[in-house]
């Protein structure tokens, strides 16, 4: 058994030897495509050089040190084997600190020289006033001192120690300063480090070849820190025009890698998440004094902070923050500060930054400020998979929501500060488990984790325009469009600026993971329609009947149209569903309202002149035990 072990280990030893003994040879490669996922992107690149004769290692560097290791596909084309393929942290090939950083550092060195200084002469300072203190005792023991000659020195300690006291002060007020510029400086060198990246990543190649000849090599693996949320500008000039909705892409990366004249894709694919399906788990029912509720939580309908580091209280540019489960996010300004609207359920934020541990926040407050820890967590290396020259498989299978059925991947050469691209030419193109959008012209986006919007696509949609008007949640009207057959459109839920007669009128969100088949955009308040809800006092009443109390509420509408062109409202109200068999509840005056029993929901449909006004009654009444009580109001 020792007689193996020890053969085993020669056997990796000289392994190793001859790992280390094979020609290395650099290729210089470029990134030719990039598919952009909801989180994370996958980059295709190019490489190409000469191979010797033999086995040697090809190496491709300068890559984004947020590589994933696992997704690594490889190919070649040329007279050779691919014997492995694996990734690995390149620190020696580190980029050259840019000029403005070595202007940050010559600065720190200046103010620590400077500090040097002021320490020193504090030490003189406390040496002076020591030497004061011990010879205080002027005159000596053999001899008094007349009044004169004490006072002149009273005088001299006190101007020498008002003196000692004021420079102290000073130097002490001048260090604070100055350590507070350290610290302001540190953290702008260390932001743009984070954005350089000045450790990448290479992919160390393994080939074997018959003679020597030249070798070309095609490259795709996922990255971190990139991606994109939808967004739309949706304009209507007036309710008789189609709606014009601009289709964009806010795209972020901080790979640490420059994208250059790339194709880019959009795909509504998400690799992070799991492609596995649910299993349903055992539902137990019992009494409901044994069951627990969660209480309904407040809602918002939108959010905006700021994102800082928990180590210094230190902004943090260029962060993602995204609402849990949508694709609702957004990224943070210079100064770390983020806005977003919410969709209807937003139950949580998830906050991320390079180089900081995610952390996901309750949306209890319209107003939330996040503070994220330094990740320690160290990176490492990890071997990856070999591939054979003729290995054709793309990534669908190895990475959770991809599929690449149906065409070839093509390999082909081509307040925050907001880039935004002209119009361009795309394509949509449905895969059998997502959508992809193929932007045709090639375009670059820098790696310093900037918001950079491109125009996806540009429709003109015929819309239908009504009013949604809920008097007791809100005294205002909603104009609504409504959007049949959306599918075609290829939309993904995203936040949506609104333009009505070329005015901003707010933001909003465009449910596009609704499921029903018209999709209705809220275009936000029209205050030209004048809508106001009371109480009526008169058929509000409370009365004893034998063992019962029956209660009346009433309520009247009022609802004007001070327009130029007629509207068409919706109007929804409600009376109280009773859950009890001892609580019965029954409308008395309606207004002619379509009445749904099992929501309590009250819908009118009406049609207003310029100009015109109309009045819609609710009442009903609630008969309940003398000895419960209900709340009406």
């Amino acid at each position: 058994m020792k007689t193996a072990i020890i053969a085993l280990a020669c056997l990796f030893f000289s392994g190793l030897v001859l790992a280390q003994d094979l020609t290395e040879t650099t290729f210089t490669s470029s990134i030719q495509e990039v598919t952009l996922f909801l989180s994370g992107a996958q980059v295709f690149e190019k490489a190409q050089g000469s191979i010797p004769a033999g086995e040697s290692l090809i190496l491709i560097k300068g890559l984004s040190p947020y590589l994933d290791e696992k997704s690594i596909q490889a190919k070649g084309s040329g007279n050779f084997t691919i014997q492995a393929v694996n990734k690995r942290l390149d620190f020696l090939s580190e980029k050259e600190v840019n000029t403005k950083v070595k202007a940050l550092e010559d600065q720190i060195k200046a103010i620590q020289t400077n500090q040097t200084k002021e320490n020193t002469r504090l030490e003189i300072l406390a040496e002076k006033a020591s030497l004061l203190d011990a010879n205080k005792n002027l005159g000596g023991t053999q001899a008094g001192t007349n009044v004169a000659e004490l006072r002149a020195a009273m005088d001299f300690y006190e101007t020498e120690l008002t003196k000692i006291s004021t420079e102290r002060a000073q130097i002490n007020a001048s260090l604070q300063k100055e350590n507070e510029e350290i610290i302001r400086l540190q953290n702008q060198i260390r932001a743009m480090l984070e954005s350089e990246n000045k450790s990448t990543s290479e992919i160390r190649i393994r080939v074997k070849a018959p003679a020597a000849g030249t070798a070309s090599f095609e490259l795709n693996y996922l990255v971190a820190n990139a991606g994109w949320y939808p967004k739309y500008d949706v304009r209507v000039k007036n309710v008789s025009s189609p709606l014009a909705l601009n289709y964009k892409a806010e795209v972020y990366q901080n790979t640490g890698v420059d994208w250059k004249n790339v194709k880019l894709r959009f795909s509504n694919a998400n690799p992070n998440q799991s492609g596995q399906a649910p299993q349903l788990e055992k539902w137990e029912l019992n009494y409901a004094r044994l069951t627990t509720f969660n209480p309904r939580t407040q809602v918002f309908g939108s959010v905006a902070g700021r994102l800082t580091s928990s180590f210094d209280g230190s902004p943090l540019p260029g962060a993602t923050v995204m609402v849990e489960g949508t694709t609702i996010g957004t990224v943070t300004d210079t100064n770390g500060n983020y806005s977003l609207t919410l969709p209807g359920g937003a139950n949580q934020l998830v906050a991320s930054f390079i180089g900081y541990q995610t952390r996901t926040m309750p949306i209890n407050s319209s107003t939330i400020n996040i503070s994220l820890n330094e990740n320690l967590i160290a990176v490492s290396d990890e071997v990856v998979v070999g591939y054979d020259v003729e290995l054709e498989r793309a990534l669908q299978g190895k990475v959770a929501g991809i599929n690449i059925s149906g065409r070839e991947r093509r390999m082909n050469s081509p307040a925050e500060t907001v880039m935004v691209a002209s119009a361009i030419a795309t394509e949509v193109i449905e895969n059998q488990t997502t959508v992809e959008i193929e932007v045709t012209e090639p375009y670059s986006i820098k790696s310093n984790g900037e918001k950079t919007l491109v125009d996806l696509k540009a429709y003109g949609v015929p819309a239908v325009y009504r009013y949604a008007v809920i008097p007791k949640l809100d005294s205002d009207a909603f104009l609504i469009a409504e959007i049949a057959d959306w599918s075609q459109y290829s939309l993904l839920e995203g936040e949506s600026n609104l333009y009505f007669e070329d005015g901003f009128v707010g933001r909003s969100i465009l449910n596009a993971s609704a499921l029903e088949d018209t999709l209705l955009v809220s275009m936000g308040r029209d205050r030209s329609i004048a809508i106001q809800r009371e109480k009526i006092e008169e058929y509000s009443k409370k009365r004893s009947i034998g063992s019962n109390i029956t209660e009346s509420r009433g309520y009247e509408i009022s609802l004007r149209n001070n327009k130029s062109q007629p509207v068409t409202l919706k109007v929804e109200d409600q009376i109280p569903v009773s859950v009890n068999s001892s609580i019965s509840v029954s409308p008395i005056q309606l207004s002619s309202g379509s009445l749904d029993p099992q929501t309590g929901k009250v819908t009118w449909e009406i049609t207003l002149a310029p100009g015109e006004q109309k009045k819609l009654s609710l009442q009903y009444e609630v008969k309940y035990p003398k000895n419960e009580r209900v709340i009406l109001d």
